[in-house]
């Protein structure tokens, strides 16, 4: 069965973006704070989508 996931990790931003994995960190942390979500709840493609601008589907290409 093929699984897909709905969470970015800072891993998946490192991929992405072509940055460090701190980067990654802060620049999730700056996701979670422009969607209004605590610091313990987790960033979906979709926050991230909206937040970069980088079209969702895109994202989904290089993370599955």
């Amino acid at each position: 069965m093929f699984k897909k996931r709905v969470v970015i990790y800072p891993k998946d931003v490192v991929f992405i973006t072509g940055r460090s994995e701190r980067y990654a960190q802060i620049l999730l942390h700056k996701v979670r704070v422009f969607v209004n979500k605590e610091p313990h709840q987790f960033v979906t493609i979709s926050d991230f989508a909206l937040f970069s601008g980088i079209p969702e589907e895109m994202i989904r290409k290089y993370i599955i």
